[in-house]
């Protein structure tokens, strides 16, 4: 089981699944919910995430019809998204977990769009846009 909560500790977490596959998204949307070059996100089943604690905390935001970016509205850590679409799935943001994971499969999704100030030097797959 996998744990995770925001930075200022009133939204917690549990995930009883497996993470062995995280994206690392370049995608403008992503690098500016972040704050960051890119998010790194795993897809989990929505049946194993589970909110402990700080419901009533969470708040979302809609860039774009059909998908909520779930954070929490006491110290604005980005905790997952959620497409209406797909309610079966979430992806996490891997920033939020407080136990570790050693995913099988990591590489770079949006490339196209990635920040010009950030070089990647890995030599993790990367993706023009979504990985197939």
């Amino acid at each position: 089981m996998h744990q995770g909560s925001c930075l200022c500790g009133k939204v917690k977490y549990d995930y009883r699944g497996e993470i062995d596959e995280v994206s690392m998204c370049h995608c403008q949307q992503c690098r500016k919910a972040q704050g960051s070059a890119f998010a790194a996100v795993a897809l989990i089943r929505s049946s194993d995430f589970r909110i402990t604690q700080g419901a009533e905390y969470l708040k979302e935001y809609r860039a774009t019809p059909n998908k909520a970016r779930v954070f929490c509205s006491e110290c604005g850590s980005p905790l997952y998204s959620a497409r209406d679409d797909l309610p079966e799935a979430k992806r996490l943001r891997l920033g939020t977990l407080d136990t570790p994971i050693s995913p099988c499969k990591r590489y770079h999704a949006w490339v196209s769009s990635k920040a010009e100030w950030f070089e990647l030097a890995d030599e993790l797959p990367k993706f023009p846009g979504f990985a197939r």
